[in-house]
């Protein structure tokens, strides 16, 4: 699968963001999404992960309350939805997929991830 995200951008801190990644092939469904973020001189980590049939949803604490991911199997696409943003969240901001028929959990660990965006950059203004 290849993905595409989208939707980064300059937004001022208290403003609302939200990223797409677009997926191609015809097995979305069978994804596990998430969202990764890479700031300056850091380390990349996780954000937010969506499994297959998008009803179990996880977050980092870091986003927890302020970011929402979601996803739209139909158009093969899953989106990052992020309110009240802060300065701290100006990162690059990677999609990732994991292909499993047999698992319909949700995955934290950037390792379990086989296949990753190129990212898009989101700058946060105070």
């Amino acid at each position: 699968v290849q993905l595409q995200a989208s939707g980064g951008g300059l937004v001022q801190a208290g403003g609302p963001l939200r990223l797409s990644c677009a997926a191609s092939g015809r097995t979305f469904s069978q994804y596990t999404m998430g969202w990764f973020r890479q700031a300056p001189g850091k380390e990349r980590g996780f954000v937010a992960s969506i499994n297959k049939s998008g009803g179990s949803t996880g977050y980092a604490d870091s986003v927890k309350g302020r970011f929402t991911i979601s996803r739209d199997n139909a158009k093969n696409t899953v989106y990052l939805q992020m309110n009240s943003l802060k300065p701290e969240d100006t990162a690059v901001y990677y999609c990732a997929a994991d292909h499993n028929p047999f698992y319909s959990g949700i995955y934290y660990d950037s390792t379990q991830y086989e296949y990753w965006g190129q990212g898009t950059l989101v700058t946060v203004s105070s």
